[in-house]
């Protein structure tokens, strides 16, 4: 579930808990429906939250030296690139 889509279902669990007359409806219980959606969505977002969080990052940089056989000349070639942990 979503960030979006978790919002969403809070909103329509909350209408059904705090907006809908329990006479409406004698036999079915809209408060408990709504709580019980609510709980799903706080759990929902917690996960979206976990899941989406921003990862450490390391920075990995080589370095290589060489001399050329044919100049004799030294070639220094650095190389860096972040790699997810």
């Amino acid at each position: 579930m979503k960030f979006g889509s978790s919002i969403a279902l809070f909103v329509f669990s909350a209408i059904l808990c705090f907006a809908i007359d329990p006479a409406l409806s004698p036999n079915f219980n809209f408060a408990m429906v709504g709580y019980t959606l609510m709980g799903a969505c706080a759990v929902g977002l917690i996960a979206a939250l976990a899941i989406n969080a921003p990862r450490r990052t390391r920075r990995v940089t080589e370095t290589w030296s060489v001399v050329d056989p044919a100049t004799g000349e030294r070639i220094v070639r650095n190389e860096s690139r972040d790699s997810a942990l």
